[in-house]
């Protein structure tokens, strides 16, 4: 039989794959508004500027919605005003209360590294400077062999979490089990399979110092005593009579 021949409905579909060209990703584009600045560098981070204060804030590594709603109110602005239409001495007042919360009356609850081990200040960290400081935490807890530090070394959870089931990157979730043949007898868990002697192998070479025992006669029964009897003693063969001397 002949191969089927494609409906004009199929190639039509074909030919509408091939001629649709690959869509390029646009990139999002700042907007634009008269007299307000597209983006506004503010600890160490460029930051939107056609965005309210509160919501621009969240852009900083480190900083929360509550800490950024506290940082609005102490430093005196309008949450409603765009962060671009903040001038330069409104900005630099913004930005030190950003380092600086506690120096403002910020609750000590909502700072991030509280009683530092090595000053014992408590304080707030923010960008690069809380990157570098969670790296040095985990080399130091991986100096020390900790528990969190040898955890993080084999880059497993370090915070009790389940791994039967979960971080099983690079393999298969489940369990997969052999096929036996039928007839063929189950082997025990941590048993070592049985070997067979291969084809064409050679009886292993008696060890020097033990006696080999000699091998049976081809035909011949070995002779074994019946359960209950006793072995018969060797019979003697009878003495001749002395003759006498005349």
């Amino acid at each position: 039989m002949g191969a089927r021949k494609p409906k004009p409905e199929e190639k039509k579909a074909e030919e509408s794959k091939k001629e649709k060209p690959k869509e390029k990703k646009v990139e999002k584009k700042v907007k634009v508004v008269e007299g307000i600045r597209g983006v506004v560098r503010l600890a160490e981070m460029n930051l939107d500027g056609t965005k309210r204060i509160r919501n621009a804030v969240l852009g900083i590594k480190g900083i929360g919605k509550s800490l950024a709603n506290s940082i609005v109110m102490i430093s005196g602005l309008d949450p409603n005003v765009l962060l671009g239409s903040l001038t330069d001495e409104q900005i630099q007042k913004l930005e030190d209360v950003i380092k600086n919360p506690s120096k403002y009356g910020v609750p000590s609850h909502m700072l991030n590294r509280r009683i530092d081990p090595s000053t014992g200040e408590s304080k707030h960290l923010i960008s690069s400077e809380l990157s570098f400081t969670v790296r040095g935490d985990i080399d130091f807890m991986k100096k020390i062999r900790s528990y969190k530090g040898i955890r993080h070394e084999l880059g497993l959870p370090v915070r009790g979490q389940r791994t039967k089931s979960s971080f099983r990157t690079g393999m298969i979730v489940g369990v997969t089990k052999a096929k036996l043949k039928p007839g063929a007898a189950p082997v025990a868990v941590g048993a070592p399979a049985p070997t067979a002697p291969a084809v064409g192998a050679k009886p292993s070479a008696p060890v020097a110092g033990k006696p080999v025992a000699p091998a049976p006669t081809t035909g011949a029964k070995p002779t074994t005593p019946g359960a209950g009897t006793k072995p018969t003693a060797p019979t003697k063969a009878p003495a001749k009579p002395k003759e006498e001397k005349k």
